[in-house]
């Protein structure tokens, strides 16, 4: 930023309230008239699902050419808390890669074991290994060793290319700032576009970041939410539809990439009662989501999710029998629906809160311009309001 002439170097980490004032004055894609099934939560946001906090530590500095270990930077992280910072307690999870050219470390032993124990992180890909020693520390610092004396942890964090603005090889994203996303998670709105993870990401050719939206659904068995998250930095203009309309084929201003070359990372939560089988299918439908925003999971592309369950707390209790709950698998028709619904929801939701950026050697990437995204929804009669 700029001010009396003179750059001013700055690194902004959103404290909670400017946070969540932030996240509830910009609008959302309902907000603009974009049309999506399902019915939301009241927040339209992840943490819907009780108990899920989100926090974002954001850092934006410098202007003009690349200097390496200098700036610009435009990078951050991102923590989502299946349970909440203030708990211990491991929750039931599943993964899957729809393409794999990306990073999520700790999905081994989350698969061997069933089991999400900690966060779920979320930064640039030169990151990931600083992000990982911070999130052991924390958790040495905040919890306490298991019945052998260990802290032992395997941390998921998972990745997207922000280098196309960003400083990516400076190294700019140190322990403290995934402390301050891991402190600063909390329940209620989530701060989309711009912001954590998603600060230097792009989407579609346009600027991308981070999004969230959410479902509620009844069921014979009880009331669920389902509630997904996204940092989304993937996909080629031309490819884009926005409720069934070829939006990116009709806005070509200032396209920056010739194909799909980035990567989405997605988190879905949920407090229906599943198992690991359960949600690693659950995850698999986020691919459909994806696909109804013009995805095709390129080769360069790095589309990678994560399904976790709140339900059956305690379940990682080393000792003891336990009584595990689960809906029946014939049951399961309308989680899926809702996560394809969700994630649909959730990646518009990035574009449209996403602000233009120009980060290294003064590239600029345009935000969706929402009287444009106005116009052709209504030239597809597609316009609610």
């Amino acid at each position: 930023m700029r001010k009396s002439g003179c750059l001013i170097r700055i690194c902004m980490v959103f404290p909670l309230c400017l946070a969540l004032a932030s996240a509830q004055a910009k609008p959302r894609a309902r907000d603009l008239g974009v049309p999506f099934d399902g019915t939301p939560g009241p927040l339209n946001a992840i943490t819907d699902v009780k108990g899920v906090e989100v926090g974002h530590t954001t850092l934006i500095s410098g202007e003009g050419p690349l200097k390496v270990g200098v700036g610009p930077v435009r990078t951050g992280v991102t923590a989502i808390m299946p349970r909440g910072k203030d708990s211990n307690d491991a929750a039931f999870a599943g993964w899957f890669t729809e393409n794999g050219s990306g990073e999520m470390t700790g999905t081994t032993w989350l698969e061997d074991s069933g089991f999400l124990d900690g966060p779920v992180m979320l930064t640039n890909t030169h990151s990931v290994g600083v992000v990982h020693d911070a999130v052991i520390a924390w958790k040495v610092k905040h919890g306490v060793p298991d019945e052998e004396g260990y802290w032992w942890s395997a941390p998921v964090v998972a990745e997207t290319w922000d280098g196309s603005l960003n400083d990516i090889n400076g190294f700019h994203v140190k322990p403290e700032h995934a402390f301050q996303a891991l402190d600063s998670a909390h329940t209620g709105p989530v701060e989309e576009g711009n912001v954590g993870g998603g600060t230097g990401m792009i989407c579609h050719e346009f600027k991308g970041g981070i999004g969230t939206a959410s479902r509620v659904l009844d069921t014979k068995l009880g009331q669920y939410t389902v509630g997904v998250l996204v940092q989304c930095n993937y996909g080629d203009r031309d490819q884009l539809r926005i409720a069934g309309v070829p939006v990116g084929q009709e806005i070509q201003d200032k396209k920056v990439r010739n194909k799909d070359v980035g990567s989405i990372i997605v988190v879905v939560a949920t407090d229906a009662p599943l198992i690991p089988t359960q949600l690693r299918r659950v995850a698999r439908h986020v691919a459909m989501g994806l696909a109804r925003d013009g995805s095709y999971a390129g080769n360069g592309s790095g589309d990678i999710f994560l399904a976790f369950s709140t339900a059956n707390p305690g379940a990682i209790s080393p000792s003891g029998l336990h009584q595990v709950t689960m809906l029946p698998n014939d049951s399961l028709d309308p989680i899926f629906l809702a996560t394809v619904q969700a994630t649909e929801e959730a990646v518009v939701n990035a574009l449209v809160a996403a602000e233009t950026m120009t980060g290294i050697n003064n590239r600029t990437v345009i935000a969706l311009p929402h009287d444009r995204l106005r116009e052709v929804l209504k030239k597809y009669n597609r316009l609610v309001k």
